[in-house]
């Protein structure tokens, strides 16, 4: 194939001229470093490419080689505990090859060659197979069982298979097809990064996708297979709260993008995630997570391509009928990547210089989730939960790239400073906040926990944006103008702020809450609002009921590990006894008494 010719290099992007059957995103190598890049334009017989590495010492006359294929990951066992830059490079491989800093066009597979996996086989020889089905597994760790599927495209009658201990690149099996042509199959596939992976069928999002975050559970709860967005300004939460959705969602699978971050916070990450224990297998966390660090002092272009890699690796694993979930943190640095190239390209821009096409960019990457029915003849499904984070700047809700991603996600979780900077984490905003899955939890609720469950949250929610209101109250007038029911609600709003929905990330009964818990705490909280306000009908002074000493262990009751649920009933037991009207205490005297006489 005939070589192209560098003819212009403005940082990332170069233009080429003379590339033969050059297409839109084909693969291409540039310059003699051979660096990795992408055709992202085509003008007659030049072509514009964004290239992932780093351009300086790059000039007019390079030569520039198409591969003519697309930017594709490889897919296979070895995909779990690795760590990524955003074209699938192996972090750790390269750092043994080159030390702490990374050489231009350096090249390592994404899955290492020379490591056999005992494959064991689940089909037999002369069964017929098809596209996606299953035919064996290989134990990839102590926690995830990785299967080995048809590829797409390929289907017919199984003519040899073999178990053992392969490489990925081993012939493990022979499919004939209907034509008669034979395919070869090992353990390894290659997929092209914009491109969805098939599935047979798209399904309802019904299961939510369990965080162990109060606030995210109860109130704004995210489906298995939905979509979410956390935009918040800088130093509210939002890398923390990524954090802890990979920490403790009941996820299968996760897969972290760090996208366009500051180094140190992709370090925490990578320090921690091999030390944490997953809490559903009592494993390390690490067993189930495949990381993709693309820093911000990374090439610009590379973020792109990170989001894609990262959503490609979450399908894979989605239809081995896992449910898998992705934070990308955060795609405003993808959006800024987006911007800069564009300028350099010339292109038309639209609102605040981001390309016109942000939107269906956006639109594209989230529309990639889902609960689907998988290929293959069984009826597996699997899911792929995104929940991307946002950046905007000055904490601006009304700029282009919440906008656009608020009209194709249905969870918004919206983290604001002024909590924050109270120390209420998660600094997620109860009256901004939405989840469009409510309705379809609540039914989950009512069969799973509890039917009260839904009763209680539309309490809570409701006593909270009573709460807003009575402030502007207090504001003009003070404290004073309000009634006791009204003091009652101030203090039943308070409890749920303070002692059900803020969270102690690091204190171990408090940084993950099952749902069971949610559910008790919440109706602890409701109790007490529910017989302070009798017991004030009955003539109780609300400086006695603020002074019940049953308080505190509920403040506390957040910290009650899970398996001593049942303390839970014994504090009703205090609420009830503590608030005891004397007027009510007298009647049961009275009543005693006369029944007393009676005999």
């Amino acid at each position: 194939m005939k070589e192209g010719k560098i003819a212009k290099v403005s940082g990332p992007l170069v233009v080429a001229e003379g590339l033969e059957n050059a297409k839109m995103y084909d693969l291409v190598r540039v310059g003699k470093e051979k660096l990795m890049g992408e055709i992202i334009e085509l003008r007659g017989n030049t072509a514009s490419i964004q290239v992932y590495e780093e351009t300086e010492g790059l000039g007019p006359g390079d030569p520039v080689e198409n591969t003519g294929e697309p930017l594709s990951v490889e897919l296979g066992p070895g995909l779990l505990q690795s760590i990524y830059d955003g074209v699938q490079r192996p972090l750790e491989v390269l750092m043994e090859k080159t030390g702490n800093f990374m050489h231009r066009g350096i090249e390592a597979p994404g899955i290492a060659r020379e490591k056999k996996w005992p494959f064991k086989a689940t089909a037999s020889k002369g069964e017929k197979v098809v596209e996606g089905g299953i035919i064996g597994t290989v134990q990839e760790t102590t926690i995830i069982e990785h299967k080995i599927m048809v590829p797409p495209g390929v289907s017919g009658t199984l003519t040899d298979i073999k178990s053992g201990d392969f490489t990925v690149e081993d012939t493990i099996a022979v499919v004939k097809s209907d034509d008669g042509k034979e395919h070869k199959l090992n353990m390894i596939q290659r997929w092209p990064v914009r491109k969805a992976r098939p599935y047979k069928e798209k399904l309802p999002p019904k299961a939510p996708l369990i965080t162990g975050q109060r606030v995210v559970d109860t109130f704004f709860p995210i489906a298995q297979g939905g979509t979410a967005c956390v935009p918040g300004p800088f130093g509210s939460g939002k890398t923390v709260i990524q954090h802890q959705f990979a920490r403790w969602s009941d996820a299968q699978i996760i897969i972290f993008i760090g996208c366009g971050e500051r180094g140190n916070e992709m370090t925490e990450v990578l320090i921690d995630f091999p030390e944490l224990i997953d809490p559903y297998t009592g494993e390390p966390l690490m067993k189930r997570t495949v990381l993709i660090a693309n820093t911000s002092n990374m090439p610009v272009a590379a973020r792109e391509a990170s989001v894609y890699t990262g959503i490609t690796i979450a399908e894979y694993f989605r239809d081995m009928g896992y449910s898998v979930a992705l934070q990308a943190d955060s795609t405003s640095r993808w959006a800024e990547a987006m911007r800069e190239i564009s300028g350099r390209l010339e292109e038309m821009p639209g609102e605040e210089g981001f390309p016109a096409y942000l939107g269906t960019r956006l639109a594209s990457f989230y529309e990639r989730a889902g609960k689907i029915k998988c290929l293959g003849s069984d009826d597996r499904e699997g899911a792929v939960t995104v929940i991307g984070s946002v950046s905007p700047p000055g904490g601006d809700l009304s700029e282009p790239v919440v906008q656009n991603t608020l009209r194709v996600v249905k969870v918004f979780w919206g983290l604001v400073d002024w909590l924050a900077y109270q120390r209420h984490f998660p600094a997620i905003d109860w009256l901004i906040s939405y989840s469009l899955y409510l309705d379809t939890i609540k039914q989950y609720w009512r069969k799973e926990v509890d039917p009260e469950f839904e009763e209680l949250h539309d309490e809570a929610m409701a006593i909270l944006q009573r709460e807003s209101e009575l402030k502007e109250i207090v504001r003009l007038v003070g404290v004073d103008a309000l009634s006791t029911n009204e003091r009652l609600v101030m203090e039943a709003a308070k409890s749920v702020r303070e002692d059900f929905l803020q969270q102690h990330a690091y204190h171990p009964d408090d940084t993950f809450t099952s749902l069971k818990k949610q559910y008790l705490l919440l109706k602890l909280v409701l109790t007490f609002h529910h017989k302070a306000t009798e017991a004030v009908k009955h003539g109780l002074e609300l400086k006695v009921i603020l002074d019940a000493p049953v308080r505190e262990r509920i403040a506390k009751a957040k910290y009650i590990p899970e398996e001593k649920l049942d303390e839970f009933s014994q504090i009703e037991n205090e609420i009830t006894e503590q608030l005891k009207a004397p007027s009510r205490v007298s009647e049961a005297a009275g009543t005693a008494q006369s029944s007393g006489g009676g005999e």
